[in-house]
């Protein structure tokens, strides 16, 4: 029995042509960034109002929330509600440990005269986008900004 002899699948001038696309794809994506010709970026409007806030785990599960201001306590959150706010703080303390930076520093709570919500990490200026979770889990955290005195 005779070996067959394969031909290749591609080209030698195939492969030259992908490797010339790759390499130009890599210098047009390193072009800008270097010099930031072609790049898009989107600023914010201007901020309506803003709360620096601090949250601290409570007894039984409870979270407290605190002004950052004057230390006052703003609202407790019963263990077993306001999921969406555990969520998103359990991600931002991650953030915080595995960068070493304690609880002290606060979060910003942001309306901007558009209606968008964010919340900022003030110590790794993480800043999430809360309209992206839907108008309910956006509720959640816009409520806060408005709360007053001393919760229960």
């Amino acid at each position: 029995m005779r070996a067959a002899l394969h031909e290749p699948v591609v080209s030698k001038g195939g492969i030259l042509a992908a490797a010339a696309l790759i390499l130009f794809a890599l210098a047009a994506v390193t072009a800008v960034r270097v010099t930031g010709l072609g790049e898009v970026r989107m600023a914010l409007p201007a901020v309506a109002e803003s709360r620096d806030l601090r949250f601290e785990d409570g007894r039984n599960g409870a979270v407290l929330v605190f002004d950052a201001r004057d230390h006052q306590l703003v609202d407790t959150l019963a263990p077993g509600s306001n999921g969406f706010i555990r969520v998103v703080l359990r991600g931002l303390a991650r953030e915080r440990r595995l960068g070493d930076i304690g609880a002290q520093p606060p979060f910003r709570l942001t309306r901007f005269v558009n209606g968008q919500i964010t919340l900022t990490d003030t110590s790794t200026g993480k800043q999430i986008d809360l309209d992206a979770f839907g108008s309910s889990n956006t509720e959640a955290f816009a409520r806060l900004m408005n709360l007053r005195g001393s919760a229960k």
